[in-house]
C-alpha cells in the first residue's frame, strides 16, 4: 500500500478538520451496524461468547455464528 506524504497528510487532515463526516440518523446503518443487532437478538452470555472468540480468532462474530451452524449440521448428519 503507497504511504502519504507529509503534503497529503496535511491537506487531508485540514480537510477533514474543516469538513468533518456527518451521520444521517435517520438512515438504518451499514454493515456493522447489522453485526450488533444480530448480536443483540441473542443472550448476553451467547453474545458474549461470540464476541470473545471473533476477538480471539480476529474474525467477524457472523463467521463464528456460521462455523458453529456448520459445527452442529456436521454433528447431526453423521451418524
Amino acid at each position: 500500500m503507497k504511504e502519504m506524504f507529509d503534503e497529503e497528510a496535511n491537506y487531508w487532515d485540514e480537510f477533514f478538520t474543516k469538513n468533518p463526516p456527518t451521520v444521517d440518523p435517520a438512515k438504518k446503518g451499514g454493515y456493522f451496524t447489522r453485526q450488533r443487532e444480530l448480536l443483540n437478538v441473542l443472550d448476553k452470555t451467547a453474545a458474549d461468547y461470540i464476541l470473545d472468540q471473533a476477538t480471539s480468532s480476529k474474525k467477524l462474530p457472523a463467521q463464528i455464528i456460521g462455523e458453529l451452524v456448520r459445527e452442529k449440521i456436521a454433528q447431526t448428519a453423521s451418524p
